[in-house]
């Protein structure tokens, strides 16, 4: 069990104290073991009774979800052998990585549940009272050793949002990547806020910039005032702002040259934020020589009759599909000069929506998402509200 969850919550206590074998799996499900049930011959067998997991701040809250799931070989019966009354579903489902339930179940008392100790207890009498017909010592209540052992993970406090989302095993596809990011300015900070709530195994950020006062205007979250005055660098400061979310983020403090590009070879994805021509060149250079899949975003922000309109990109380049970069001029590495997209900081929602689009190609090439088109270039038109893509895979 995760000894340091359940320390928390009084509910989990009191459960681990009555005997109730405890686990919860990857932070996000508490598993009841050892729960005997009746088969329908007459036979006792040992199931696990599971339940999602509701926390704040790594503490339970009084659960919303009062369905549960029972993994037995055999399905658990009533005293007269039929079917326990409850079930809704008899069918495998998988619930996370190495979770696979193959009963459903709805019993639902007229206030709700108060707690875990109330909900869990609830079911197990469920499965436990018919088998006591068949023998008499069975019991839930096993009073098992308990290990120290805690689960694996990046984040500091569980992820219940993919739990309750139903979304674990697609979210399990992201886990083992290193992930770069090359610029901390605006799209650059929206991209690392997408990526810093998924399970990646690392994140490394790449910028000798200091993060200043009108960096705050197209960032994600709030910035207080003193840390703005320190003048950090920017690796420095968002590390430390996503390093009350999770574990995995590796600082680089300085721009990428031909004297520390290496650092680029030992990552499997990367996405690419910077502005500046000869820096964008000698990265791309890089990650192909390396054989890494990247993203380059970008955009044109134009001022026309009062307004502001232009183009967002994003182009992806993998060692299946990169000659359509150079053939088609599809990454710009030339200047880098002012236009009205660096002088203007009241623009976070592009920034935001460029990053958007970018993590939303990560993900489709690593098959999180459907991806019907296999586009390697994109461009969202502002007046027109239109995505175009191009260079289909």
């Amino acid at each position: 069990m995760s000894r340091r969850l359940i320390s928390r919550s009084v509910d989990l206590q009191r459960l681990a104290e009555d005997g109730y074998h405890l686990e919860v799996w990857r932070g996000t499900f508490l598993l009841v073991r050892g729960v005997p049930y009746r088969t329908p011959s007459g036979q006792v067998r040992s199931g696990t009774l599971v339940s999602q997991l509701e926390l704040a701040n790594d503490v339970t809250v009084k659960p919303e979800q009062h369905v549960a799931y029972f993994v037995a070989d055999e399905t658990p019966s009533e005293a007269d052998g039929t079917p326990i009354k409850h079930m809704i579903a008899a069918s495998p489902q998988q619930l996370a990585d190495g979770l696979v339930i193959t009963h459903t179940y709805s019993s639902k008392p007229p206030t709700g549940y108060a707690d875990y100790q109330h909900k869990m207890s609830h079911y197990a009498a469920l499965f436990v009272g018919p088998a006591r017909v068949a023998d008499p010592s069975a019991t839930a209540q096993v009073y098992p050793l308990i290990s120290d052992a805690e689960d694996e993970t990046v984040f500091l406090y569980a992820d219940t949002a993919a739990s309750r989302a139903g979304i674990d095993v697609i979210n399990d596809r992201l886990k083992p990547y290193r992930i770069g990011i090359v610029g901390l300015g605006g799209t650059g900070s929206y991209i690392l806020d997408l990526v810093a709530k998924t399970p990646v195994r690392e994140i490394h950020l790449f910028d000798g910039d200091r993060f200043i006062q009108h960096n705050a205007f197209r960032a994600p979250g709030g910035h207080a005032g003193e840390d703005i005055a320190a003048v950090p660098q920017k690796v420095a400061h968002w590390g430390r702002v996503y390093g009350r979310l999770r574990r995995g983020i590796v600082e680089h403090d300085g721009y990428i040259d031909e004297s520390n590009a290496e650092a680029l070879r030992a990552l499997d994805f990367v996405f690419l934020t910077v502005d500046n021509g000869a820096a964008r060149r000698l990265v791309v250079t890089r990650l192909e020589e390396y054989q890494v899949p990247f993203v380059d975003v970008g955009m044109g922000v134009y001022e026309a009759d009062g307004a502001l309109g232009g183009l967002v990109r994003t182009t992806t380049s993998t060692p299946e599909q990169r000659q359509h970069v150079h053939d088609k001029n599809r990454i710009p590495f030339g200047g880098g000069g002012a236009d009205d997209y660096s002088l203007n900081v009241q623009i976070a929602d592009l920034n935001a929506l460029n990053a958007t689009l970018a993590v939303i190609r990560w993900k489709k090439l690593v098959g999180y998402y459907a991806d019907q088109e296999r586009e390697h270039h994109s461009l969202y038109q502002i007046g027109g509200n239109n995505i175009i893509n191009e260079d289909l895979g």
